[in-house]
């Protein structure tokens, strides 16, 4: 194979900043770029995938968009890296499967478990669970920010399902028994590919459904903005600490 090109994040050389926080929601995408970013440009919109490259406290920063579920995902992060992106962080919504974690809990993933097969498996083969974890350095640094600067944060296990609607009567239980505390789509990918590409990546959740308490607000997230504006603050200014990339 001939060198790797992007065929869905048509940006220019150098748009792409090496600290990017990625999100699912290109509504969001848009929000974080406007209320952290100076001077924010949007650099791609090809297929809905919203990226816009600014500067935060004078480190140049990517806000992306990667959609929904691990193939999406997989494009856009592993585009990213071709581009220059070296940190990625993930920042989505999940939800909760314990019921002590409330709507607007934030969840820092140490690990996530995915079901064999799938995108990850067309990566590592079908016959081997490869580790789905994050950037050890920067996912504590993280934690540590996110716990001095804010209440209700906890850090576990997720399950990165590759079906939104499959869930069976006894999903819950089955993987809450197993200590995982929440459920959402695309930290596995994230991190089985960082480990491939040697990114230094980590993912960062916000409550926004409790599935043993069955409350959600997943269909609303707007009443969620200024918790994301916040926990999104508070990775950039974690992501420029990290002194040794330009």
């Amino acid at each position: 194979m001939g060198e790797r090109k992007p065929a869905h994040i048509i940006a220019h050389k150098g748009e792409i900043a090496p600290r990017v926080i990625a999100v699912g929601d290109p509504g969001r995408a848009k929000a974080l770029a406007s209320n952290l970013l100076e001077n924010p440009r949007l650099v791609n919109e090809y297929r809905g995938y919203l990226v816009f490259t600014g500067l935060y406290k004078g480190f140049p920063m990517t806000i992306a968009t990667h959609g929904i579920g691990g193939p999406s995902a997989a494009i856009v992060f592993e585009e990213l890296n071709m581009m220059g992106a070296r940190y990625i962080v993930r920042l989505g919504s999940t939800g909760a499967m314990i019921d002590s974690i409330d709507i607007g809990d934030v969840i820092v993933a140490d690990s996530a478990a995915y079901p064999l097969g799938g995108g990850i498996g067309m990566y590592i083969g079908n016959d081997t669970a490869y580790p789905a974890s994050p950037d050890i350095e920067l996912t504590y640094m993280i934690y540590k920010n996110l716990s001095n600067k804010m209440e209700r944060i906890w850090i576990g296990t997720v399950y990165s399902s590759d079906a939104f609607y499959a869930e069976s009567e006894g999903f819950v239980s089955r993987w809450s028994s197993k200590r995982i505390i929440s459920v959402e789509m695309e930290c596995a990918t994230l991190f089985v590919i960082s480990k491939l590409r040697g990114i230094r990546s980590a993912c960062v959740l916000v409550a926004s459904d409790n599935l043993v308490k069955g409350v959600s607000v997943l269909s609303s997230l707007e009443v969620l903005r200024e918790r994301f504006v916040e926990v999104a603050r508070i990775i950039a200014d974690t992501l420029i600490e990290i002194k040794n990339e330009s």
